[in-house]
């Protein structure tokens, strides 16, 4: 069972597969936010639906640039042998 579950996710041969179920992943993500009452939200942008998705999305987006601009322009990031 964990042979299968490794070989999915490890293997180029599932890429197609993987991507599919990514995608609908997002779908039915957006699409339960529809189901929620935003009645009681605070700002007009709270009321809109699949706002919560969009926005985590490009807050994770966000954060994988930032940190690599910190890693490699910044020069936070050092060579693997730095401490040998």
């Amino acid at each position: 069972m964990i042979k299968r579950v490794i070989d999915f996710f490890g293997d180029e041969g599932y890429a197609r597969r993987r991507r599919q179920l990514f995608y609908l992943a997002l779908i039915l993500i957006v699409a339960a936010d529809f189901l929620v009452s935003h009645e009681h939200a605070e700002y007009l942008w709270d009321r809109l639906p699949g706002w919560s998705s969009v926005y985590g999305f490009g807050s994770c987006i966000l954060i994988i640039f930032v940190s690599k601009f910190l890693g490699h322009r910044a020069g936070l990031m050092r060579r693997e042998d730095y401490y040998d």
